[in-house]
């Protein structure tokens, strides 16, 4: 028996049919997944031009790997209509001009909420000039990746990743000027997860191009393909001091590191990330976490919240925020000043909050007992039994 459409569903389908016609579609992600295959998480779907045909990239995003499938717009019409009926309840389709959220239901209902965007790609373009860029939209390192095209124009799909490059860098460089590094000495800076390098690439760029600097950045991504597809295109534009490497934070280990990167590191991936750069002694650790998993089942709750943590979604944000602040109070603990803020999300999380540790000094004795102090009250509140940043701290007895 045919799945019925919900009447909202079929609106947010002509609203994706009419924005591929007039190409302001700039991505669509289907979430909340409810089907038989239990690895997928979600997926990412943007217009690509291939052989000189137009087609929707679908990438499959699965707990361990990512899957792409190209379709013409026709066939991922279709194929779009199948899974928002069978196995997604929720799909955010990015505009030109408008955000549009489609959420169905349990029961079968679909509601669309629709946001204007503030800021228009091709008004990024028309004041290039008057706004400040940390990145030069000319760079030959973007049309490679395919954030500009031959004639250095901003792809329109591609717009939210500009601004993601752009904050990125103003990030960095913000770290980086209160930093104890010195600018006219190589810095050393790896990236862990690089994925197609769009950042690894921006903060070589950054180091080599516009400030002068002999640096030595490391793109570390478990990946094999994309690893050799951003070595390949690295030699290809000849960029001196940049490397990719298959691996992660569990296995790649240089002998120096002054950054260390490590955006989008899945639960305690961050932890491990947050140690490798304490042990490394680096300058500026830069985290975008995810997936708060492991603190959340240990977590107990007074009696008092209990009425608040009934909804799922509550739990879920307790369980992050307490997270990341054990993680901010270890690293302040260790010598650095810490903050924790809203970042621009990545293109595969909504997750968009950043930890910037930046080295200010050794640690202090007393203060570091007054931070371990505080992150044993926090876990004692919570009934929090283990933290893996404190596991792999304490078992390599890191001072």
């Amino acid at each position: 028996m045919p799945h019925s459409v919900p009447s909202d569903s079929t609106d947010f389908q002509q609203i994706l049919a009419d924005a591929l016609e007039n190409n302001s579609l700039t991505k669509l992600v289907l979430s909340k997944y409810r089907g038989s295959d239990k690895s997928l998480q979600r997926i990412t779907i943007r217009p690509i031009r291939l052989q000189n045909e137009d087609v929707l990239s679908f990438v499959y995003q699965h707990q361990t790997n990512h899957i792409t499938k190209n379709q013409t717009y026709k066939a991922a019409i279709e194929t779009i209509k199948l899974l928002l009926v069978e196995q997604f309840k929720s799909a955010y389709l990015s505009l030109l001009t408008i955000e549009i959220q489609l959420e169905i239901s349990k029961k079968g209902k679909s509601k669309i909420t629709k946001h204007q965007i503030k800021e228009h790609a091709d008004n990024d373009l028309q004041h290039n000039r008057a706004k400040k860029r940390f990145v030069d939209i000319n760079r030959p390192f973007l049309t490679q990746l395919g954030v500009t095209d031959k004639q250095h124009n901003l792809i329109p799909a591609m717009s939210h990743k500009w601004k993601q490059i752009n904050k990125f860098i103003e990030v960095f460089k913000q770290a980086l000027d209160v930093s104890p590094l010195a600018k006219d000495a190589p810095i050393n800076v790896v990236d862990f997860g690089s994925g197609k390098g769009y950042l690894t690439f921006a903060i070589h760029d950054y180091l080599r191009n516009s400030l002068n600097n002999n640096a030595q950045v490391t793109g570390v991504e478990l990946r094999q393909g994309l690893a050799d597809l951003c070595t390949q295109t690295a030699a290809t534009l000849e960029h001196h001091g940049l490397s990719f490497v298959c691996g992660d934070v569990k296995t790649h280990a240089p002998k120096h590191t002054d950054v260390m990167i490590a955006l989008h590191a899945c639960d305690i991936a961050t932890d491990y990330a947050i140690h490798y750069g304490i042990r490394a002694n680096a300058a500026i650790i830069m985290c975008s976490p995810c997936c708060h998993k492991q603190l959340r089942p240990q977590m107990q709750s007074s009696e008092l919240f209990k009425p608040m943590l009934q909804y799922g979604v509550h739990m879920g944000q307790q369980a992050e925020m307490v997270t990341d602040s054990l993680r901010a109070l270890f690293l302040e603990a260790y010598g650095y000043t810490t903050k924790v803020f809203e970042f621009i999300s990545l293109d595969h999380t909504n997750k968009n909050k950043m930890i910037l540790a930046i080295k200010t000094a050794k640690p202090n004795a007393k203060k570091h007992m007054q931070f371990l102090q505080q992150i044993a009250d926090i876990k004692n509140y919570y009934g929090i039994k283990e933290h893996c940043l404190e596991t792999l701290l304490t078992d390599s007895n890191t001072h």
